[in-house]
């Protein structure tokens, strides 16, 4: 007899990790097929086809620099302007002549970059987002409506839709040992071959003020982090994240 495993997911980047284990575990003793569906939702963000065929939504940073460069190419010439080598701004997005844009970057439409705000490179801003004062940029997707408004860094990561970091919030993207970031979930390890890893964070995501997203961190959906956080690992969706070892289901 052939035993089925199979799960239904709520979205394409979210995979069951649990299920995954069970059939990696199992498959050598008996006989297993694993079997996995989503209900796919259009992704609030310019980037969408960049995940297509991942199972982890990290695999996608060092593809983004190539992404980028072939994606803007296809940009109508009405709504976006080619500046510099790589720079593709929205007509409709604001930038403030102080900021910094290296690319290959696109800033989508609406969207607003503040007095010196740095974007170093492979950055990909969405419709409507904000990128503030003094804010730093490096290899990153952010979706429509996010916010990085004030003295933030987000480098080697990749912000759900509706997602806000407060004041002087930042990812940090390398471990100090300098090896490869490792992702800890409740259910076990993921190797993700990477030394620059910052966060993902889901749609709708609030980072208090201050807080540090350490390598390798990986926020749920509509997830609270308290300010002043160390945050490391996995925070569930629709959670509330008070320190280290205390996270509550929000209710």
């Amino acid at each position: 007899m052939k035993t089925l495993i199979t799960t239904l997911n709520s979205k394409y980047i979210h995979k069951s990790l649990s299920l995954r284990l069970l059939y990696v575990a199992t498959k050598e003793y008996h006989e297993v097929d694993f079997k996995e569906y989503t209900i796919k939702e259009d992704l609030e963000t310019i980037a969408k086809d960049i995940f297509e065929g991942v199972t982890y939504p990290w695999e996608v940073l060092p593809k983004i620099s190539r992404f980028i460069v072939e994606l803007g190419n296809t940009l109508s010439e009405e709504e976006y302007e080619k500046q510099g080598e790589n720079i593709w701004i929205a007509k409709t997005a604001k930038v403030a002549k102080s900021a910094s844009i290296t690319g290959p970057a696109i800033i989508g439409k609406e969207a607003e970059v503040r007095h010196c705000a740095f974007i170093r490179g492979n950055a990909i801003v969405g419709e409507g987002a904000v990128v503030g004062n003094s804010t730093e940029l490096k290899n990153v997707i952010l979706f429509n409506k996010v916010q990085v408004p004030h003295y933030n860094y987000v480098g080697d990561s990749i912000l759900g839709y509706k997602s806000h970091m407060g004041a002087a919030s930042i990812t940090s993207n390398v471990k100090s040992d300098k090896k490869l970031v490792i992702v800890k979930t409740p259910e076990g390890e993921i190797e993700t071959g990477l030394k620059k890893f910052g966060a993902m964070l889901g749609d709708e995501v609030e980072v208090g003020c201050g807080s540090v997203l350490n390598p390798g961190t990986v926020v749920g959906s509509h997830t609270n982090i308290y300010p002043l956080s160390s945050v490391r690992g996995f925070v569930p969706a629709k959670s509330i994240y008070k320190k280290q070892g205390e996270v509550v289901e929000k209710q």
